[in-house]
């Protein structure tokens, strides 16, 4: 009979500032390390002001996930700033004091894995015009516009 194999999935979940109901999820089945900030070159891409380009990043060990922060605005549980921790299982997480939060689960999940997703995009034309030349961020109030490289818009609000 074989033994059972345990399972490395984590579930990431962006949480909407003012309710904390579910944004948009990431699930993870077999890494080895999640990162998560505002750089395109993350497993989980978040942009807002308060997060880092590399902000944090997941390791999963033998003995189970850690979270090791890397972040100019720090990353706390609890209110609480960490540097580096063990997850456990519902924890949430705040980039930067007042920034985003995510939700982390470990093991199994009704979240279909996906690795490297990114946030949704869709075509905002009449805010085209708020987004600078050189292809950085514009700000319309609470709502972050972020250009990229293929002239999609996405946005986040965050406030």
């Amino acid at each position: 009979m074989r033994g059972s194999v345990k399972t490395s999935v984590i579930t990431l979940t962006l949480l909407h500032p003012i309710q904390s109901v579910p944004v948009q999820s990431w699930c993870f089945e077999s890494e080895s390390v999640v990162r998560i900030g505002r750089s395109n070159d993350n497993d989980v891409i978040i942009y807002s002001a308060v997060v880092s380009r590399h902000h944090v990043e997941l390791w999963n060990h033998s003995y189970g996930w850690e979270i090791i922060n890397f972040g100019a605005n720090g990353t706390y549980v609890d209110d609480k700033p960490i540097a580096q921790v063990s997850v456990a299982d519902g924890m949430t997480i705040r980039l930067g004091n007042s920034g985003p939060k995510i939700r982390i689960r470990v093991g199994a999940t009704n979240v279909q894995p996906s690795p490297k997703t990114r946030p949704p995009q869709r075509e905002l034309t009449d805010k085209k015009a708020e987004v600078s030349q050189d292809k950085s961020t514009a700000w319309s109030g609470p709502r972050r516009i972020m250009e990229d490289d293929d002239g999609a818009l996405t946005h986040i609000d965050f406030e």
